[in-house]
């Protein structure tokens, strides 16, 4: 697998920790150059001394996707480095919500800037390059949430549900340049979002590699190759039980 996405530049959002952490550090070792996005500089800062202390290149860019200036920002920073970009992993996301009727508007509305505003705005800014060059690949990181429909999970699980359609939307809007676009839909990870889950089995979890390996399995598919989408990966145990 090493050096498969040689010089290949690729946008990891929320690559601070988590999924997006493993994501950045699989890039790096399949030989992409990274541009690493979150709101927290210093987590950043540590994935990208990780990819570069095992040879690779990155670089850390303190953004908030949810803002339409940070998601610009992003972007052209990433191009002032890189020259291009080739791969958007749309990682960002936070949990929230309750019952409908005790939900509030505020965390509703917090839940859907970052995980569909903020999925929204970087396939938005980083489309018209891609186009340009009529290559890429998009990939946006939902949920298992995203399949089912949980009670009291309603802003979530909303949130990644649209994610799925959006993703379908992208990649049928642009699959004749060459541009190809999947959604992972993840059950249970263990991280720092859910790692704390009352009554939570981390043994029976999926971890940040399990999703990363699918990540750089699906950027490295032929390029006429289409998955369907979305893709649901999950444990064969219950981490509840």
């Amino acid at each position: 697998m090493e050096n498969r996405l040689q010089d290949k530049i690729a946008i990891v959002t929320g690559g601070g920790s988590g999924i997006g952490r493993g994501a950045a550090l699989a890039l790096a070792r399949a030989g992409a150059k990274v541009a690493a996005c979150g709101r927290r500089k210093h987590k950043l800062d540590e994935t990208v001394q990780a990819i570069r202390e095992a040879g690779g290149e990155a670089l850390a860019v303190q953004a908030d996707v949810s803002s339409e200036a940070d998601v610009k920002h992003l972007v052209q920073a990433t191009l002032d480095a890189y020259k291009r970009i080739d791969i958007l992993i749309n990682n960002a996301g936070v949990d929230g919500g309750t019952w409908v009727h005790e939900l509030d508007v505020a965390e509703w509305d917090r839940v859907m800037a970052i995980n569909l505003r903020g999925a929204f705005l970087a396939v938005r800014y980083v489309l018209p390059y891609m186009r340009s060059q009529r290559s890429g690949h998009i990939i946006n990181i939902s949920s298992e949430s995203g399949l089912e429909y949980d009670a009291s999970d309603s802003a979530y699980g909303t949130s990644k549900h649209a994610l799925n359609a959006f993703g379908e939307y992208v990649q049928r809007e642009n699959q004749d340049l060459n541009i190809r676009v999947n959604t992972i839909c993840p059950g249970m990870v263990v991280t720092e979002m859910s790692e704390n889950s009352p009554g939570l089995d981390h043994a029976k979890c999926l971890v940040p590699e399990d999703i990363a390996d699918l990540v750089i399995w699906l950027l490295t598919r032929r390029p006429n190759v289409k998955i369907g989408t979305p893709i649901l990966i999950q444990t064969m145990l219950n981490p509840w039980e």
